[in-house]
């Protein structure tokens, strides 16, 4: 059931409407310390949904939004469920997101 209710809630972090997304960033930093490892069974499908064009939006409520989710993960969840993850991420992406994935990971 899990899957089921991140699946769905995956596709409001990279809904088109910007006051959505917001919504939905907000709300996932709510439920992080909330549910803790109980996210790692999903963790792979909702960091990319959480960090692609969150992190780099000029909308300065979704990067704030974005940037208190990642750094709710750092804090509640074992740093091993997130290496993986945000190395691909820091990876594959560029601008300001490139650099605040980096950081995480330093």
């Amino acid at each position: 059931i899990l899957f089921q209710i991140f699946d769905a809630f995956e596709s409001r972090l990279r809904d088109s409407n910007s006051k959505v997304k917001q919504v939905a960033l907000e709300t996932m930093h709510k439920m992080i310390p909330l549910l803790k490892e109980n996210l790692s069974p999903v963790i792979n499908m909702l960091i990319p949904a959480m960090v692609d064009n969150n992190l780099n939006s000029k909308n300065p409520g979704i990067y704030a939004a974005a940037t208190n989710v990642i750094q709710a993960l750092c804090q509640h969840l074992d740093s091993y469920l997130l290496l993986q993850p945000f190395c691909t991420k820091a990876r594959f992406l560029n601008g300001k997101a490139k650099q605040d994935m980096t950081e995480k990971l330093a």
